[in-house]
């Protein structure tokens, strides 16, 4: 979904346009999702519902009111490509974010209308010269590694707890040794932490093989039960082997209309208006961004998963290594990609992987050489959980501020901060529908996650004025987050 933030039709009107990234003929099903799943659940906020069609053009048209029955906004959806909306006050004043808030509402219920379609669609991920990669539909598989050396290294003194508990029993009198050890151990996974990473992933990009093809074909929405039992995944890479042999190993190209004939052989009637192919120079897109940065080029790794990620770790930039996922590419433009790999960039520029070993390896030394000794008590009691959690929300807390600076690095050196903002609502779109709920959002807020709440940091980087000035972003970021935090209260 691609939005852009129009001008005023008038004093008043405020006019926008979202292009989905579905298929023309889909519109008309989305604004009945819209209606649907948006409007209808809430019919005391949204009244005067109704839809019409002007010169084969449907619109869904509704006011928005207050809670004591008060008119306030009227919102019109045009169901053109793109979509054009239409807000207008219909009184003197409106509250603050009112109107951002109904933007936000319709933009969620178009990214969960636009993952239904992608639940409908067949994706085809390649690289030149190498095994056909079947790609994974869940984050769970490699999950462990990527998530531990790859957000923060908060995970790792988790994992060591354990471990740590265990030989201070076994040692006995060499246990005074234990911290140290296991500070060695953590740090050399972080050292070498590139190389692990590569070992788990699908393709390593080069300056000599940088590109990506990308192949979708969106099946009609009613069809996915039936194609999910008549197409198992040993002849759907069957199918994927021969798109392959014909197109990318004899001409590098994919293209849509050899591909419909091969999808026709094995019974799958497409058209060609429902089929999308591109082929993104992956290396490319990283040098760009390394370039803005003044680092050298990092290794690029993919993985073949639909979940739309990325991620960067390293003990420096010269030893950096870039993870991006085939989901990512699928789901993002260009200038988006590079922005997210700005946020990604921003970690290596501030060694935060670094900077968080710091943080938990002081934690772990403090809690072995001055509280145990001291307060033996604490160790054998139920007074452990209550301090491990308090601390590991602490320092998760403070793994925020990291993160935060990391959007606003990207923001300052890339030097697009609403087009970050719009990466993260697309990739994120989910958390921040549970994120309206207010309770929802103070768990976030406290919950054992590096990153602060995702509306916080969409609203943040909207916000954004001129970002240049920034003398330094992580007192900054530090200052936002607790403010951000104290206000959810």
């Amino acid at each position: 979904m691609d939005v852009d933030k129009g001008g005023m039709m008038s004093e008043k009107t405020v006019s926008y346009e979202i292009e989905p990234d579905i298929p023309v003929k889909y519109v008309e099903s989305l604004l009945d999702y819209i209606y649907q799943k948006y409007l209808l659940p809430q019919k005391e906020r949204f009244t005067r519902v109704s839809k019409t069609q002007t010169d084969g053009t449907s619109s869904l048209l509704f006011t928005v009111q207050e809670r004591i029955g008060t008119r306030i906004l009227d919102v019109h959806i045009l169901g053109s490509m793109p979509l054009k909306i239409n807000i207008t006050p219909t009184v003197e004043t409106v509250k603050e974010g009112t109107i951002e808030e109904v933007k936000e509402g319709i933009g969620i219920a178009v990214e969960l209308f636009e993952e239904g379609v992608r639940a409908n669609t067949l994706y085809f991920a390649w690289r030149e010269g190498e095994d056909i990669v079947p790609e994974k539909v869940s984050g769970k598989e490699r999950r462990p590694i990527n998530r531990v050396l790859l957000e923060t290294q908060v995970f790792l003194s988790v994992i060591f707890i354990s471990i740590s508990l265990f030989l201070f029993i076994y040692l006995g009198p060499l246990a005074w040794t234990v911290p140290i050890i296991l500070l060695a151990v953590q740090f050399v996974i972080l050292f070498y932490s590139n190389r692990l990473i590569e070992i788990g992933t699908d393709w390593r990009i080069t300056k000599d093989n940088p590109t990506l093809h990308l192949l979708e074909y969106r099946l009609p929405l009613q069809e996915q039960e039936s194609f999910e039992k008549n197409f198992p995944k040993d002849k759907l890479a069957s199918i994927k082997k021969e798109v392959y042999e014909q197109m990318i190993k004899q001409r590098g190209e994919i293209d849509c209309q050899t591909t419909e004939k091969i999808l026709s052989k094995y019974g799958i009637q497409c058209t060609s208006e429902n089929m999308a192919a591109r082929k993104v120079n992956v290396y490319e897109l990283v040098e760009k961004t390394a370039r803005k940065f003044g680092f050298p080029m990092p290794k690029i790794v993919v993985s073949n998963t639909l979940i739309p990620n990325a991620a960067a770790s390293g003990p420096s930039p010269r030893r950096g290594i870039v993870l991006i996922t085939t989901g990512l590419l699928a789901q993002l433009e260009e200038n988006e990609i590079i922005s997210v790999l700005g946020h990604e960039f921003g970690h290596m520029k501030g060694h935060d992987p670094l900077a968080l070993f710091g943080l938990t390896g002081a934690e772990f030394l403090f809690r072995f050489y001055v509280l145990l000794p001291f307060f033996p008590i604490v160790f054998s009691s139920l007074l452990f959980i209550v301090y491990f959690w308090a601390v590991m929300t602490l320092i998760y807390f403070i793994a925020k501020f990291f993160e935060a600076r990391a959007d606003l690095t990207s923001a300052i050196v890339v030097g697009q901060p609403q087009v970050l903002a719009e990466a993260l609502e697309k990739i994120g779109f989910k958390r921040l529908l549970y994120e309206r709920v207010p309770s929802y959002r103070i768990q976030e807020w406290v919950s054992l996650d590096p990153h602060p709440p995702i509306y916080f940091r969409i609203h943040r980087l909207r916000k954004l004025g001129e970002t240049t000035n920034v003398k330094h972003p992580l007192f900054q970021s530090a200052r936002e987050v607790t403010r951000g935090f104290l206000d959810s209260l």
